[in-house]
């Protein structure tokens, strides 16, 4: 049997990315990466989400950017959490630890 990947779960793709860059800037694909290696290599995030979802981020002020070099000497685009993106984060966390509570509660349950 071989093993896969699952599906990121609607509505967790930001608060990854933004749990990612609570440890210090970084460039997309370091982001990606960063969400692969913390789950075992159970979730990738594609570049066609990834982008659009960074982007959205800034658009909306929960991140900033700057250009640099990543590792190996490129150009890269390096993001960062704003003041609102940390405060957005953390409302994420509490939200989902309820929730998946609420979820394994139900999933939990037996019979009468």
């Amino acid at each position: 049997m071989t093993e896969s990947r699952d599906p990121l779960i609607r509505g967790t793709l930001a608060p990854l990315i933004l749990k990612a860059l609570s440890w210090g800037p970084l460039h997309g694909y370091a982001v990606a990466a960063w969400i692969r290696e913390r789950t075992g290599d159970l979730l990738q995030v594609e570049e066609g989400v990834l982008y659009p979802a960074l982007h959205r981020l800034e658009r909306d002020g929960l991140l900033e950017a700057h250009w640099g070099r990543n590792d190996t000497g490129r150009r890269a685009k390096f993001y960062a959490l704003t003041g609102s993106g940390r405060a957005y984060l953390l409302d994420e966390v509490e939200r989902w630890k309820r929730s998946s509570t609420a979820v394994t509660d139900i999933l939990d349950a037996t019979e009468a």
